[in-house]
């Protein structure tokens, strides 16, 4: 009460609305990031203090199309808020757009079959893009063809990579279809729908093939049903807040014995929890690498030492984010 107070009375004296984007956002992170009560303040105080945003919505630049996992993960984390997406036809587009206009960006970083999408790791720090949090969501892959169509018409899948690896048993044991990769779930059943394709099936989500009027002939085809994706949510302004309990690091070590293990042992004696831990090469230098990782962490003191500490140990340091830690050990 006392906050929505202090709101209104600087409205009232025309305070720019960044502020209050920058402090919400931080009341977002701090609290639980399911938080309704708060999701419901930042959306419309992003809204509000956007020139690229109208009153009603939020915009946010998502991979994918309608019915895509990324806008049921997106709709499901602002589920009382009305959104308008920036459809991209790959992760590229999406950090492009995140950096050049005041929108949020939503990507998949990882999947509990597949692994993680360690590009999107390095676009993030090559586009000096900031994670501000993260949610996860279970992920169900069904089999949809044109309506009439069976499973012995087809003799082609199209889905994303990432769909196709998570249903490669599926896949293994209907070795005579060919798979092919496409830029996205949805957007290959809507080419089936839209192109009337009888001889294709798609790998999508229930959503897609309710939208796009396709049957499913193999319901739930993922090798393992606990399956789960892992999206960040992404921006341009670096205003992390001091309460998170999550960070995620990219740094680079010599090539010297024990450098990593040095690295490690920094993070471990500042009392750092490494969850994760992934190499990627440096662009443009061969046999150099950057390491990603994620910790957890107590408080903001903490932190800080380990980072000022660490920094001393690496050859390079840059911390991609920090946030609300969303997953539960």
């Amino acid at each position: 009460m006392i906050i929505l107070s202090f709101l209104s009375s600087c409205i009232a004296l025309c305070v720019p609305c960044t502020i209050f984007r920058c402090y919400f956002k931080y009341k977002l992170i701090e609290s639980n990031f399911f938080d309704q009560k708060y999701l419901n303040i930042f959306a419309s105080l992003f809204k509000n203090g956007n020139k690229h945003l109208n009153s009603n919505s939020l915009h946010i630049a998502i991979q994918g199309v309608e019915g895509s996992f990324h806008e049921e993960a997106c709709q499901l984390l602002f589920k009382n808020e009305e959104i308008n997406f920036f459809y991209c036809d790959t992760f590229e587009q999406v950090f492009q757009q995140t950096q050049k206009h005041d929108t949020l960006g939503f990507i998949a970083i990882e999947n509990s079959l597949a692994g993680s999408i360690l590009s999107n790791y390095a676009s993030i720090k090559e586009y000096n893009l900031n994670i501000i949090g993260e949610t996860y969501m279970p992920i169900s892959h069904q089999l949809m063809v044109y309506p009439g169509v069976s499973l012995e018409d087809v003799n082609e899948i199209w889905s994303h990579p990432m769909a196709l690896r998570q249903c490669q048993l599926f896949i293994n044991e209907n070795a005579t279809i060919k798979t092919v990769e496409k830029e996205d779930t949805a957007k290959s059943a809507a080419y089936i729908k839209e192109n009337k394709v009888k001889h294709v099936a798609a790998i999508a989500s229930k959503t897609a093939a309710k939208i796009y009027g396709l049957n499913i002939i193999k319901p739930n085809i993922e090798t393992f049903s606990n399956n789960f994706t892992r999206f960040l949510l992404i921006q341009k302004d670096k205003d992390f807040s001091t309460s998170c309990n999550k960070a995620t690091l990219c740094f680079s070590v010599k090539h010297d014995v024990g450098s990593l293990a040095g690295a490690l042992t920094c993070l471990a004696k500042n009392e750092m929890n490494l969850t994760k831990i992934q190499s990627f090469p440096k662009i443009g230098k061969s046999w150099e690498y950057f390491f990603y990782a994620d910790i957890l962490f107590k408080n903001e003191e903490d932190f800080q030492l380990a980072f000022k500490n660490l920094k001393l140990t690496v050859n390079e340091l840059y911390c991609l984010g920090k946030y609300k830690n969303n997953l539960v050990f």
